[in-house]
C-alpha cells in the first residue's frame, strides 16, 4: 500500500480522545487566505475562520450518533478575492471531501470541488445560525449546503444512495437561496455552481449510476485493496466504466469533473503497476474520462 502515500494523508490516532463519547457530525478545517485584502483590521480573518469551523463543526447536522473518530473530515480552503466594502467579500472556494480507507491509516478524497461563486457578508462577532425552512445570509447558506454535500457524499460512499435525504436538504438550501438572488445559486448562470452540483447529485437520476460506481469504488475496491489488490483493481476498473457510460452521454458534467479532480493521482497510481491488460483497459478508460490529463495517465502502461 506504499503508493497511497502520493495521495493519502497519514490520520491521526487521536489516542487522547474518549470513543465512547458522541460527536457531531463534521471536522472540517478551514483556512482563509486573504494576502491581497488591504486592511488594518486582519483580525477578521483568524475569527472568520473560527466562526465557520464552528458552525460547520458545532451543531448536529442529522439524527445519526457519531464517534469523535467517526466524524466527517472536509477541507474547505477560502481565498478571498476583493473586499468591496466593509464586511463584503467575495473569495474561490476549494471543498475537498474527505473519507477513511477500511481498514488502513490512510485517507482518499472523495470530491474536490472548486467554487468561484463566493460573495457573502461577514462582520466581527457576527452569530452564524443555520435554518434549514428559510435563507437567512448567504455565508449561512453556503457552509449548511457543504455540510449537506459533504454528509451525502460520506453516506452514498457507505451504502449505495445513502446520502440521499442529504442531497435533498441541500437541494432546498439551493431553492431558499435562489430566491434571494445570490450568485452561483442559479441554474442559468453557468454549468459548474452549485445548483448543478446538486443537480447531479439529487435531482437528475441519470447520474444515479455515478453515485453507485462511488460506492462499488471505495467499498468493494479503495477498502478491499489491501487484502486483494487485483480483484480491486477490477472492481475500481468497472466502476470507472459506468461513469464513462455516463460521461458519454452528458458530458463535462460538474459531479464526475469533481470526482476526476479527486482520484487522478489515485487511478493513475492504482493501475501502475500489476497485470497489464487491466491497466491498458483502465488506460483506455481514462482517456475518454479525462483527456486532458493524457500525459499523466501515460504512467500506468509504461511499466
Amino acid at each position: 500500500m506504499r503508493f497511497f502515500n502520493i495521495f493519502f494523508i497519514l490520520l491521526s490516532i487521536g489516542i487522547l480522545q474518549k470513543p465512547t463519547l458522541w460527536a457531531q457530525e463534521l471536522n472540517f478545517t478551514v483556512s482563509i487566505n486573504a494576502e491581497v485584502i488591504q486592511t488594518t483590521e486582519r483580525a477578521i480573518f483568524d475569527e472568520m475562520k473560527n466562526a465557520f469551523e464552528d458552525f460547520l463543526n458545532k451543531q448536529n447536522w442529522t439524527s445519526d450518533n457519531f464517534k469523535r473518530n467517526e466524524r466527517i473530515k472536509a477541507n474547505l480552503i477560502l481565498t478571498i478575492r476583493d473586499q468591496p466594502s466593509i464586511g463584503q467579500f467575495t473569495a474561490n472556494a476549494q471543498i475537498q471531501f474527505v473519507r477513511p480507507i477500511y481498514g488502513s491509516s490512510y485517507e482518499t478524497l472523495l470530491l474536490n470541488y472548486a467554487d468561484r461563486d463566493w460573495q457573502f457578508q461577514y462582520t466581527i462577532s457576527q452569530r452564524l445560525q443555520f435554518n434549514e425552512n428559510s435563507f437567512t445570509n448567504n455565508i449561512t447558506a453556503l457552509l449548511s449546503y457543504y455540510a449537506f454535500i459533504a454528509l451525502g457524499l460520506d453516506y452514498d460512499s457507505f451504502s449505495p444512495l445513502g446520502g440521499t435525504n442529504f442531497y435533498e436538504q441541500a437541494q432546498r438550501i439551493v431553492n431558499n437561496a435562489q430566491n434571494n438572488g445570490g450568485i452561483g445559486w442559479g441554474q442559468f448562470q453557468n454549468r459548474r455552481n452549485r445548483y448543478w452540483l446538486v443537480e447531479n447529485l439529487f435531482t437528475n437520476q441519470q447520474y444515479e449510476p455515478v453515485r453507485l460506481a462511488l460506492y462499488n469504488y471505495h467499498i468493494n475496491g479503495i477498502d478491499r485493496f489491501q487484502e486483494d489488490p487485483e480483484k480491486a483493481k477490477l472492481t475500481i476498473l468497472t466502476a470507472l466504466e459506468n461513469i464513462q457510460k455516463v460521461n458519454s452521454i452528458l458530458p463535462n458534467a460538474v459531479l464526475i469533473r469533481s470526482f476526476l479532480d479527486a482520484k487522478n493521482e489515485e487511478i493513475t497510481d492504482i493501475f501502475s503497476r500489476g497485470d497489464m491488460d487491466i491497466r491498458r483497459d483502465a488506460y483506455n478508460v481514462m482517456l475518454k474520462l479525462d483527456p486532458a490529463r493524457r500525459s499523466s495517465y501515460q504512467q500506468m502502461v509504461e511499466k
